[in-house]
């Protein structure tokens, strides 16, 4: 399955798949839809710089030449130099899901972070009852580090959050 998956830079011909992460609550999926948005933002992020930014980056994840949804990564600054923590995450699309496309996505994002960046450690929040991306996390090497208490407002109510944290000696 590893040679399936690879990461690039989105092209124009991929942004159907980058509205539709905007316009179609499945697409995202139930823990990660909070509403709708201006359906032409990811095309403005897109018309700006590709995707590809000093503050923010995303990728896309393409599985035997179709993109299957996206990695990206954004710096926190926790008051240590700047790019030595990220908070990454995946979002594939509805039918890409369940084969372990998440994991393999993940592992490559990790891998491509720490080789070609200085960051020291990763972060991913995980809206509390995703048990499938807590697990996808755990399998990748990411520790649980604590719950964030009504950190998110989805389908009408506040939800806790799981941070989860993989420093680059562990990796």
């Amino acid at each position: 399955m590893a040679e399936r998956l690879s990461l690039r830079a989105f092209l124009e011909a991929d942004l159907d798949v980058l509205d539709r992460l905007c316009t179609d609550p499945e697409a995202l999926g139930a823990f990660e839809w909070h509403g709708f948005v201006d359906p032409k933002i990811r095309r403005r992020r897109f018309e700006k710089d590709s995707y590809v930014g000093e503050d923010s980056t995303a990728l896309a994840v393409v599985v035997d030449g179709e993109v299957a949804g996206l990695v990206s990564w954004r710096g926190l600054d926790y008051a240590g130099p700047k790019g030595a923590c990220f908070e990454v995450g995946v979002a594939l699309l509805p039918e890409h899901r369940g084969n372990g496309l998440g994991a393999q996505a993940h592992r490559v994002l990790v891998d491509h972070l720490f080789r070609y960046t200085t960051v020291h450690r990763l972060e991913a929040r995980v809206e509390s009852g995703n048990v499938a991306e807590d697990r996808t996390l755990e399998r990748v090497g990411f520790g649980r580090e604590g719950v964030l208490r009504e950190v998110c407002w989805r389908d009408g109510a506040w939800r806790d959050g799981v941070i989860y944290g993989l420093l680059r000696a562990d990796a």
